[in-house]
């Protein structure tokens, strides 16, 4: 399994029609759609900034992770979105010791 970061704004309509009817939609909609493509739900939270919710998904793959992505955004409450991959620091330091043999053969132009 997978980590991943998903990030949404809603549009105008979309805060409009929640304001009207306030729910905490955060939660039931995360753990539903992880558990859809067989992954599992760690948080949701509503936030400030760009986005007005983040989700942190487990899931099996990336088709999994676009499943969900797509799913949401086609319902057409969202004027953006954005998925990052969630790495562990043993995963980030394994990264960083395979760029050597990268930064070995990488000239930048000039």
């Amino acid at each position: 399994m997978a980590l991943y970061m998903y990030q949404a704004a809603y549009t105008a309509e979309s805060i409009a029609a929640q304001l009207k009817n306030p729910q905490n939609r955060v939660e039931a909609v995360g753990r539903a759609v992880c558990e859809a493509v067989g992954g599992k739900f760690i948080g949701g939270w509503y936030c400030f900034g760009d986005y007005d919710i983040t989700l942190v998904a487990d899931v099996p793959d990336n088709q999994s992770m676009a499943a969900i992505a797509l799913g949401i955004a086609a319902g057409g409450a969202l004027k953006s979105a954005k998925t990052t991959v969630l790495m562990s620091g043993a995963e980030a330091v394994a990264g960083m010791k395979k760029a050597e043999a990268v930064v070995k053969i990488y000239k930048p132009a000039r």
